[in-house]
């Protein structure tokens, strides 16, 4: 089995909400690519909750029915996000990674 350092952490959850990872030998096959795509409408989508959300925001008049459901999106939104930082993160190449 592979270390951890050496699996991408995909853009979705396994069973019971668990992480899960794919081989990072290959960044140009089909799982890596789909895994791609997805990171990529998660931060358009984040992208665009958050320009409603300044929107809701600034409107001095917003009740409370439209901030529930604002702010749980947000929370998802933002879980997503951390998770794809987190899996770039982890396949940065570092200086250290080079010396052997």
């Amino acid at each position: 089995m592979k270390n951890k350092d050496e699996l991408r952490l995909l853009p979705w959850s396994g069973p019971e909400g668990k992480p899960c990872y794919l081989s990072a030998d290959d960044s140009d096959g089909h799982m890596s690519r789909l895994a791609d795509n997805i990171e990529a409408v998660q931060l358009g989508m984040a992208a665009n909750l958050l320009e409603q959300a300044l929107e809701v925001l600034g409107d001095g008049d917003a009740a409370l029915e439209q901030l529930r459901p604002l702010a749980t999106q947000l929370a998802g939104a933002l879980r997503d996000t951390i998770r794809v930082a987190t899996s770039r993160g982890h396949r940065l190449v570092t200086p250290e990674s080079h010396q052997s």
